[in-house]
């Protein structure tokens, strides 16, 4: 656990009016760039340092720490509300700081750690399941197959095919689930059961602050489905669990699927989430908080069901919005950008000035200022006051060319102190929970400086933690600073090893972790792409290769080939990046220190998509037969050898797959194309585009079609229309299919 220095200090704020002539402010949010904006007026305040601890709940030593009542949570929230305090006037602020800134097609045995996993069921017939990034740990999708049937969800809508032999496949199951208009977010499926999540809304009544009447209050809860599908036409729920909060992630292991809830608190009527069996409260999840300086602004629950039995267990957290998750067969690791209280970069500018600016000044200039600053008859205002004149005198006798080095000087100091300050409070926090079917216990919480891409930013080998982060801030007089890191973790999350300032003015576009190696992608206007070795705590770079454009997804075709997919870019004339079509390239690291691209394959013009860049549930390779399909979408003059009637006429765009072949000599060969949109047939884009294989059969999946081609040269064999077919939507009327829609 890393320690904060157990000293915090309150600015007290008391309002004063200052009229300033000219000035300019400046402020630093953790999302943006800070803006300059000139004022004319500015009621500055006076800020007294007191030096105490802020209650019995934050004494700055960053454990964790249980919170064991609804009493003790307002308590908890009103000692934490001392770092962040705005009156509506905009006259007083208070705050607090503290001192010292404390997953695809069946993949090859060599590279077991993730991947599209292969299947058999007990009839034969070999299939393949949703791209995973790590074995043995299922990722939710809104489609799932088990060699036989594929089940989808869309909207509030269950369908059931029965899929295999696809030459006589036919939907036997259409359903509307009763769920408000919600729309289910996916679903895992286990045997015979589907885990169905989806959003809807607890209905309470409060009354409002300085109110006298109730009034409904409705606050986000997810919905966890336990659906028995072995009745293929007759399914039945039997567990409808939901949880406060919108629904975030989910993982399954074995038959325990764990998922993530992040409920906002209400500071006005703060209450600990809670779970609810068929409208029926089943407990309350231990609470905890972190004993440090941060916004508190969500409980994110952690909560593990037995899809197979009764067992339910949750622990929730008070923090921060959660970003991306990383989920091993033991961890379940938590991310979300560090917060720092509202106030935080004010007191920084006073600071500087102290720490930075007046070191630099001739020592009798240093005394009078610390004389001034020392006088506790003169209150900050007044004290500025005097300085700024006393400064402003000593300037005008200056030499020109004297005042001008040491304006130079005292930029340089301030860009390094800055940079500092940035890089200590825009870091990435980590949080470590131990998962055991429904054990979960709370192991450690870390940080590392930046930002997380993705889920595939970040990977666990043994007692290993690896996280790749793009770190960036502003500088007033340099503008925005750009690198790139790796850092190793242990299993406290310390940091014991790191590479920092990778391709400086460059952001990751792409990462995959693999055994001991990185894969790392960055960009500006060219692909750098990187192998990095991860063999022991201390990460270097062992080959570079540049390349135009970009990958977004990089993906293991076998030890020695990586497959990229992303955009081929140009530089035009006036040195801005143009980004153009869907491109996949097969990279060789065989030789470490120069990898090289085998082949890439350019599709479309800037018009082109693919879902593939963004959701690696879109990518599809299988090893085995060394196949590659990915979903495009693209306007009808940007694509050749698409015929005109395969496009939807209105909107004068195609969507498919293209399928390819793929050698590790040559590279790719084109397999074939799979049109999902045509003449006669609405648009329905490629945002829910996935392909998977059962025998020697290639289904692909969109919004509108599941189709069904031969392996072997992508000869139609059948195709059912998924979307507006004509038909009435069966309601069963049976109670077990009943979904509760509120709480």
């Amino acid at each position: 656990m890393i320690k904060m220095n157990s000293k915090i200090i309150i600015p007290i704020v008391v309002a004063i009016s200052v009229i300033v002539t000219a000035g300019i402010t400046y402020s630093v949010t953790f999302d943006q760039e800070p803006q300059t904006r000139i004022v004319t007026e500015v009621p500055e305040p006076e800020i007294i340092y007191v030096d105490k601890s802020i209650s019995e709940f934050f004494e700055g030593t960053n454990d964790i720490k249980k919170i064991s009542s609804q009493e003790d949570l307002a308590s908890i929230l009103e000692a934490s509300s001392t770092f962040r305090t705005v009156y509506s006037d905009g006259m007083i602020r208070t705050f607090a700081a503290v001192d010292e800134m404390a997953f695809d097609s069946a993949m090859p045995t060599a590279v077991p750690e993730s991947g599209m996993m292969m299947e058999k069921r007990q009839s034969g017939a070999e299939y393949s399941t949703t791209n995973v990034q790590v074995q043995n740990v299922d990722e939710p999708d809104y489609l799932k197959n088990d060699g036989k049937y594929v089940y989808i969800v869309s909207r509030n809508t269950l369908s059931i095919i029965d899929a295999y032999p696809a030459k006589d496949a036919k939907l036997i199951l259409k359903i509307a689930l009763d769920i408000e208009s919600q729309y289910i977010h996916n679903m895992f499926l286990n045997g015979d059961r589907l885990v169905i999540f989806y959003n809807g809304q607890s209905d309470e009544e409060i009354i409002p602050q300085f109110d006298f009447i109730p009034r409904p209050s409705y606050s986000p809860v997810t919905h966890a489905l336990i659906v028995d599908v072995s009745d293929k036409e007759n399914p039945t729920i039997l567990k409808d669990y939901s949880i406060d909060g919108h629904f975030r992630d989910a993982r399954m292991i074995g038959d325990y699927a764990y998922f993530v809830t992040n409920s906002h608190i209400n500071h006005q009527h703060p209450r600990l989430p809670v779970i609810m069996e068929d409208s029926v409260r089943i407990m309350t999840p231990e609470a905890f908080y972190f004993d440090n300086v941060e916004e508190f602004s969500n409980f994110n629950t952690l909560t593990a069901i037995d899809i197979f039995g009764d067992t339910v267990n949750s622990e929730t957290f008070l923090m921060g919005y959660t970003g991306s998750f990383y989920v091993s067969e033991n961890n379940f690791y938590v991310t979300y950008q560090q917060n720092m209280p509202f106030g935080f970069y004010e007191n920084s500018s006073r600071d500087r000035f102290y720490e930075v600016i007046v070191p630099l000044l001739p020592i009798d200039i240093q005394n009078q200022i610390n004389n001034i600053k020392n006088d506790s008859s003169l209150s900050s205002s007044q004290q500025w006051v005097k300085i700024s004149e006393f400064m402003q005198d000593f300037y005008n006798k200056m030499d020109k060319k004297d005042k001008e080095e040491l304006f130079e000087k005292i930029r340089d100091a301030l860009n390094e102190y800055d940079a500092k300050i940035q890089e200590e409070t825009r870091k990435t926090i980590i949080h470590k929970i131990s998962i055991d079917e429904d054990k979960i216990e709370y192991v450690a919480k870390g940080t590392v400086p930046g930002r997380l891409l993705n889920q595939f930013s970040m990977d666990e080998s043994g007692d290993r933690f690896r996280v790749a982060t793009t770190i960036e801030y502003y500088i007033q007089h340099e503008g925005t600073v750009r690198s790139n890191a790796v850092y190793v973790l242990d299993d406290q999350l310390n940091i014991v090893g790191e590479l920092e300032n990778i391709a400086p003015d460059e952001s990751i576009f792409s990462s995959r972790f693999m055994d001991d190696r990185l894969y790392l992608v960055t960009f500006e206007q060219i692909d750098p792409f990187f192998v990095i070795d991860l063999s022991t705590d201390t990460p270097k770079i062992l080959g570079e290769l540049k390349i135009p454009g970009f990958s977004n997804y990089l993906h293991p075709f076998d030890e020695e080939h990586v497959i990229g997919v992303g955009r081929d870019t140009k530089v035009d004339s006036n040195d801005r990046v143009q980004q153009l079509g869907v491109k996949i390239a097969l990279f060789n690291v065989a030789d470490v220190k120069n990898p090289k691209v085998v082949d890439d394959y350019i599709i479309g013009d800037r018009s082109s998509h693919s879902e593939a860049l963004h959701n690696h549930k879109a990518f599809f390779f299988d090893k085995t037969r060394n196949v590659l399909s990915i979903p495009i979408s693209s306007d009808s003059k940007g694509l050749e050898g698409i015929s005109s009637k395969m496009f939807a006429p209105e909107y004068n765009r195609w969507s498919g797959f293209y399928v390819f072949d793929i050698d590790e000599t040559n590279g790719f060969s084109i397999k074939g194309t799979i049109t999902h949109s045509d003449s006669d047939s609405r648009y329905y884009g490629m945002g829910d585009a996935r392909t998977f294989y059962i025998d020697d059969v290639l289904y692909t999946a969109s919004q509108g079609y599941l189709k069904m081609n031969s392996f072997e040269n992508l000869e139609k064999i059948n195709s059912i229309k998924l979307e507006n077919t004509g038909k009435f939507i069966d309601y069963l009327e049976e109670p077990v299919m009943e979904v509760e829609p509120v709480r």
